[in-house]
């Protein structure tokens, strides 16, 4: 079985994102624009690290 991956792109508009992937190859995860590669590897660096420390919430209506 593959490995979950991230996987980074440039968009058509010039923006870097990201694609986080399950091991089955389904995106579960995508990210905002970024402005740079290094920005947008910024980011995904942040989601490893924050991920397994993030709450389940419910999201609130306004």
């Amino acid at each position: 079985m593959a490995k979950p991956v991230f996987e980074w792109y440039m968009d058509k508009s010039g923006q870097y994102r990201f694609n986080l992937k399950a091991s089955n190859g389904e995106i579960i995860a995508r990210s905002e624009g970024y402005s740079s590669k290094a920005a947008c590897v910024n980011g995904i660096e942040s989601v490893k690290k924050n991920a397994p420390l993030a709450e389940i919430v419910e999201a609130k209506k306004d």
